[in-house]
């Protein structure tokens, strides 16, 4: 795997503030070429129940998803692609609450980042892509705040006052 100053890096020449939803050299065919490999090796080592699917209007482009029952760790595990870099990253629950890569071995990261890197991806781990978001491109923070409005409560039920920061998993794996 890449160190995480080269990983930082990458993710910081992929920033371009005027194309929020794919880079300006987008290529439809290379991404479809790197999730359909993506996915074949999750199906290769998870079976056909893999659950696979292609997001519009944001930056991540595809994501699989594989059920509590087949992963063996008692939690589900997504697998998400972004439209910029070949960009990869996993977890096994919400990356808005604590614990969001609980299950996932050592074995199983380094499995995917050799995926990744067959498939021409970059395996990004989530911890890095939870780092605070200091990039050039204006994100909106309203559905950061309505995640965090949905998850705070006070003992009487009512919302908190919170805002959860805008981090790099906000800029290349979410809607935009």
């Amino acid at each position: 795997m890449l160190p995480a100053e080269a990983l930082r890096s990458l993710l910081e020449n992929a920033d371009d503030p005027l194309h929020l939803e794919r880079p300006a050299d987008f290529d439809l065919q290379k991404s479809a070429r790197r999730f359909a490999a993506l996915t074949g090796a999750m199906e290769d080592r998870f079976g056909p129940a893999c659950d696979s699917g292609l997001y519009q209007d944001a930056s991540i482009y595809g994501e699989v998803e594989i059920s509590e029952e087949i992963t063996g760790t008692g939690r589900p595990l997504w697998v998400q692609m972004s439209n910029f870099g070949g960009f990869v990253t996993a977890g096994t629950g919400p990356w808005t609450e604590p614990g969001p890569t609980e299950g996932m071995t050592d074995q199983f990261v380094e499995w995917l980042d050799a995926t990744c890197v067959a498939a021409d991806c970059v395996f990004v781990p989530l911890d890095l892509l939870l780092e605070p978001y200091d990039g050039p491109s204006l994100l909106e923070e309203a559905y950061a705040d309505e995640v965090l409005s949905a998850l705070a409560t006070d003992e009487d039920g009512d919302d908190g006052e919170q805002t959860l920061p805008v981090v790099w998993v906000d800029r290349y794996f979410n809607l935009v």
